[in-house]
């Protein structure tokens, strides 16, 4: 075999910025700790590991990565550092790439949770990794993503693979699952209502609760179950990071969700849960990652989707396409999303995870795209409060806070691009009224690129004492790291 350099974990030696002999020297501290006090490593199997390529043997791997993660203060898997695990094949590629193989998924599942579990432990957030491309995601998920999947949770029967032997793999039974469903169905209200930030350690902790029980083989009805419940938490808890801006985790979680809902046969969910990486791009300014992301969910969600799971995907690839200036093709987009989503003759039940999206959550998308438009083209921004409107009559009664705010910050921007001050003033104070009580960090991302549109009102008796009330709630809320305003205070430059 050939011997070279691991790339992966030269890259994170250098930015924790430890000498060779300082990292074998924690290695060995850490590694007592946990129960290991022969562990004996010295300078010279640390160069080994980072010029030569060797992989150390357990629990080394498993003590780096946590190291890394506290010196870094983001998770760190094993896979992240360039390691394999034992039995894995393919000694000259690292296990990261993407796609996992199907026994993969359960233990990079469990391993990146508890990571996540410990940074918050610590009081630390994880921001200082890159997101991925949206075509390198797409390129390495599409031939796997778009073809029939294998049985439902290819393990062996029995415990599961090496890796998840912190927790002790038992059989569960459908009253558990049950459980689990319902305790999906509890988080996701709390998430619409008041935001991501309040409940994510506790939807994290969850889904590590959940890749352990996958570690067993059950019988294939309840496997796919276990698959389904791991799929909704990962999206969740992608979700939830992304609401509080830890753009990198948050991406993590939407492919391990991609993975689950593949693994347990569900490739609508897998579908959704792509897209919900393609709006965090949007979000963050890259919306030719998003639609690139996009074009996989939509072919990845396969026949079988429901023609409103069809409407949803298509509203997010029109706002993409509005973020990128192409108002005929975001027009054409939101027509077809339009009509799949009235074609929908409700006689199926759609799945859990999509009975969030209906009529007006369709009419809040196409505000937001309408509204995106409307900064390159004006005549947009009209649209863009009549679908606002809209949304906002048909959520009076619903327990969706988050939703009813971004939906106030939409209709005050469009009032503003369409030279309606007074108008704006008003939604947006209706929206300031709230937006402290949602822990929702993308609430005030929005309200930063409003406030922005506000300055060319400066100086107008309204508008002023507006932006000195955005200018006063704004610094409690910390800027998200994709935030283009980031360290400039309120303004989005």
């Amino acid at each position: 075999m050939t011997q070279r350099t691991n790339t992966r974990l030269a890259d994170l030696f250098r930015l924790a910025g430890w000498s060779k002999g300082e990292l074998a020297r924690l290695v060995n501290r850490q590694a007592a700790a946990q129960g290991h006090p022969q562990l004996a490593t010295d300078t010279t199997r640390v160069r080994r590991w980072i010029e030569l390529g060797e992989t150390p043997r357990d629990p080394v791997p498993e003590v780096l990565a946590s190291l890394f993660t506290e010196r870094l203060g983001r998770v760190v898997t094993i896979e992240d550092l360039g390691f394999r695990r034992p039995g894995e094949a393919g000694r000259g590629k690292a296990v990261a790439t993407l796609p996992w193989p199907p026994h993969r998924t359960a233990a990079v599942l469990t391993e990146f949770t508890g990571m996540d579990l410990m940074l918050n432990r610590r009081g630390m957030v994880g921001a200082g990794a890159a997101l991925a491309a949206g075509s390198a995601l797409s390129d390495a998920l599409h031939d796997w993503l778009t073809t029939p999947a294998g049985s439902v949770g290819s393990s062996a029967p029995g415990a599961g693979p090496a890796g998840l032997d912190r927790y002790e793999a038992a059989p569960v039974g459908s009253a558990e699952i049950d459980a689990l469903e319902h305790s999906v169905e509890i988080f996701r209200a709390w998430d619409a209502q008041r935001g991501g930030g309040l409940q994510r350690k506790a939807v994290v902790g969850q889904l590590n609760e959940v890749g352990g029980m996958l570690a067993y083989q059950h019988p294939a009805h309840l496997q796919r179950r276990l698959w389904g419940v791991a799929a909704n938490l990962a999206v969740l808890a992608g979700w939830m990071s992304h609401d509080v801006g830890l753009e990198p985790t948050a991406q993590k979680y939407f492919v391990i969700a991609t993975h689950a809902a593949r693994e347990g046969g569900d490739r609508p969910r897998a579908g959704e849960a792509l897209s919900r990486a393609a709006r965090q791009m949007v979000h963050l300014g890259r919306p030719d990652d998003a639609l690139d992301l996009m074009q996989l969910a939509k072919s990845g969600a396969g026949e079988e989707a429901l023609p409103r799971t069809r409407a949803m995907l298509f509203t997010i690839e029109a706002w993409a396409q509005a973020a990128m200036g192409q108002g005929q093709a975001m027009r054409r987009t939101l027509g077809e999303a339009e009509d799949l989503f009235v074609s929908d003759r409700a006689d199926v039940e759609p799945p859990s995870w999509m009975q969030l999206f209906d009529e007006a959550d369709l009419h809040g998308m196409q505000a937001l795209a309408y509204r995106t438009l409307a900064e390159s083209d004006p005549a947009a921004a009209r649209p863009a409060e009549q679908y606002a409107k809209r949304a906002l009559a048909m959520r009076a009664a619903e327990g969706r806070a988050r939703s009813n705010i971004l939906d106030y910050i939409s209709l005050a921007s469009a009032c503003f691009l369409a030279n309606d001050p007074d108008q704006a003033d008003r939604y947006a104070r209706l929206a300031l009224v709230s937006i402290g009580e949602n822990s929702s960090h993308r609430t005030w991302d929005r309200l930063r690129e409003m406030y922005r549109l506000t300055g060319v009102y400066a100086g107008y008796g309204r508008v002023e004492n507006l932006r000195e009330e955005i200018e006063h709630a704004l610094p409690t809320a910390p800027v998200s790291p994709g935030d283009k305003g980031a360290g400039k205070g309120p303004v989005v430059v």
